[in-house]
């Protein structure tokens, strides 16, 4: 334990990991909301149309996707305490930066390295919940993590649209990236890595925790699950992405409603979404905890709950902007639900060794669908309009629910092919 450790029992500090995670989340999330807030207001600033503003979603995009496979192979390879106090760093600084810019070019440049660093927290994160909890809390505690990520588009409407109002949009990221750097501090201070008795409670007796073996970069592109894996994140993540980068910015745009406005009612949809994917996280566990196989009650739950996601295409028949939000409400729990859980289902399905690994090279897939998906949002919001990109996204979640029960099972490596990474 490192002199600048703060004292605690194991029994304790876990969960004091999972609140900084949670926090590291919050912000995290937060930032790259911005945008999506502003939106109008950047228009305008930097005189762009749709098509600029989708520009701006993509750097940051290109960026996470390409970074999010190397976060998790830095993680594997080098471990969680490091990577992720780089990230959030950089993230922090990204911020920042953005803050301080005057020009487009250099407000782009900030993006990209935002859209860089971030990717950092949740390889990490899934490789913190894998070895310091067991199946029966690992996806309640996964999903009070990953429930950052909503709290942060919670907060952002209020706080996004006070600071802009009162201030300008260029303190609102750099009050985020002065926060992001108190966050650096506190994970410096708390995370170690987890005692021998908390490894075997979580780990089990089927599996040990040898940092040194796993299926090496190669097998893992064998594994049928890890194509499943990948095409799962591929078709669903993008409906989640629309819901953080495009609709404050359509509420405001085709439903009518005020920044102010959109401060005071934004955030419903996603405490909707975090409230429910927490509840179906602990039901998953629950069935874990009676008695049946954690793969596959991450399986049932999936299933049940993305009946909701075509909700969505009813939209197009509705004009009121709080009925619009009742629904995407109702989407977001989905999207939501199978976003915290998939990370759980790479944890059940992947060796100890490799779940950091592969959750960056999904989320990387993951944030590529959302790059195609914005590009084509962008291209054809104003000319198609809403209706048809609804329906395209009513039929991204059943599509990963027969990827899901089809290609995604229990990866064990052969003794004789265990190598070293």
């Amino acid at each position: 334990m490192s002199k600048f450790t703060i004292p605690m029992p194991p029994s304790r500090r876990r969960w004091f990991i999972i609140f900084v995670i949670f926090l590291a989340i919050v912000f995290n999330y937060y930032d790259r909301q911005i945008v999506s807030i502003l939106k109008p207001m950047l228009k305008e600033e930097f005189e762009l149309g749709d098509d600029g503003y989708a520009m701006v979603l993509n750097i940051f995009t290109i960026f996470y996707a390409l970074m999010y496979p190397v976060s998790g192979w830095l993680v594997d390879k080098f471990g969680e305490r490091k990577v992720m106090l780089i990230g959030i760093l950089g993230w922090s600084m990204a911020c920042i930066g953005g803050g301080l810019s005057r020009t487009f070019g250099s407000f782009l440049f900030f993006r990209g390295m935002l859209g860089a660093a971030e990717p950092t927290n949740f390889p990490a994160q899934l490789k913190v919940v894998t070895v310091w909890f067991s199946g029966k809390l690992r996806a309640t505690a996964n999903s009070l993590c990953v429930a950052g990520s909503s709290i942060g588009a919670i907060i952002a409407p209020p706080l996004v649209a006070w600071l802009a109002i009162e201030y300008d949009f260029h303190t609102v990221f750099i009050v985020a990236g002065i926060i992001g750097l108190l966050i650096a501090l506190l994970w410096f201070l708390i995370y170690i890595e987890p005692p021998s008795d908390i490894v075997r409670e979580s780990v089990g007796l089927d599996q040990s925790y040898d940092k040194d073996h796993g299926f090496n970069w190669g097998q893992l592109w064998n594994r049928k699950s890890l194509w499943g894996i990948l095409l799962i994140r591929f078709v669903s993540d993008p409906v989640w992405y629309f819901c953080l980068f495009w609709l404050p910015g359509y509420l405001q745009e085709e439903s009518g409603l005020t920044l102010a406005q959109i401060g005071m009612f934004g955030w419903i949809p996603f405490l909707v979404a975090d409230i429910g994917a927490i509840g179906t996280s602990a039901w998953s566990d629950k069935m874990v905890r009676n008695g049946k196989e954690p793969l596959r009650a991450r399986k049932v739950m999936l299933t049940s709950i993305a009946v909701l996601a075509p909700l969505c295409c009813l939209t197009t028949y509705i004009s009121s902007p709080y009925l619009t939000i009742l629904l995407f409400s109702l989407v977001a729990m989905a999207c939501l639900s199978w976003l915290f859980t998939i990370s759980v289902v790479i944890a059940e399905a992947f060796p100890v060794k490799n779940v950091a690994s592969v959750l960056g090279i999904a989320g990387g897939c993951g944030a590529l669908g959302a790059v195609i998906f914005n590009y084509f949002v962008g291209q054809m919001m104003g000319s198609l309009g809403a209706g048809t990109i609804f329906i395209v996204m009513a039929f991204m979640h059943p599509v990963a629910v027969l990827i899901l029960w089809t290609m995604v099972k229990k990866e064990r490596p052969k003794p004789h092919v265990l190598q070293r990474l």
